[in-house]
């Protein structure tokens, strides 16, 4: 049996943004998330749709693998809707920031495909976050897709997952979110706790290690 045309063509457009991907843009978010670490400042995660999941993901693996006080939006539905239906949508994160108190020593982290545009009218409430994030002078990061819209023009460090083909620019760049904010929590730098897997594979092998020592 082979594989369809389309199934083949999406694992080569893994392998090629995989090997296109900007890994100095990706050290220099480790550096400055260590960085809103040390000054015990927090990580406010932000994404809509496939990136809103995202957040909520990485809000978990921020705080207990790198030890960074992180939060998200999303993680708070009544909040969330409350603030969508009472102030509308443009606005819902940037006050949901407004009400966390964000300032100077905390950092931003966005999930979006596009980055956001007012122009376009796509993701509005990250570009008003990510406005508001400029104002108070907060660190801003991100992974997004094309040509970075908003979050690339204001970014302090943004990896922008590189086109591989028109049908598959959303499925390809949400899938490297994901890839890439592994690759930062589990980053010998920033990482402060052993995931399950990773400890028990170590304590295997160190069991391993002492009966043929023996």
């Amino acid at each position: 049996m082979q594989p369809t045309e389309y199934t083949q063509r999406f694992l080569t457009g893994v392998q090629h943004t995989a090997m296109n991907l900007d890994a100095c843009q990706i050290d220099r978010i480790v550096e400055l998330l260590l960085e809103t670490r040390s000054r015990e400042g927090r990580l406010f995660l932000l994404g809509v749709g496939g990136g809103a999941g995202h957040a909520g993901h990485a809000v978990n693996d921020f705080r207990k693998i790198a030890g960074i006080e992180a939060y998200a939006p999303t993680d708070n539905v009544s909040e969330l809707t409350a603030r969508i239906n009472d102030e509308g949508w443009s606005s819902c994160y940037a006050n949901w920031l407004r009400g966390s108190r964000l300032r100077s020593d905390d950092a931003l982290f966005i999930f979006s495909v596009g980055g956001g545009s007012l122009e376009k009218k796509i993701s509005t409430n990250i570009v008003e976050s990510l406005r508001l994030g400029v104002r108070t002078g907060a660190t801003i990061v991100g992974v997004v897709g094309r040509d970075g819209g908003y979050t690339a023009q204001v970014a302090d460090a943004c990896v922008i997952v590189p086109e591989f083909s028109a049908d598959t620019v959303t499925p390809l760049v949400e899938s490297f979110q994901a890839v890439i904010w592994h690759l930062i929590v589990s980053h010998p730098r920033l990482k402060r706790n052993e995931m399950k897997w990773e400890q028990t594979s170590l304590l295997r092998g160190e069991r391993s290690f002492s009966i043929a020592m023996a």
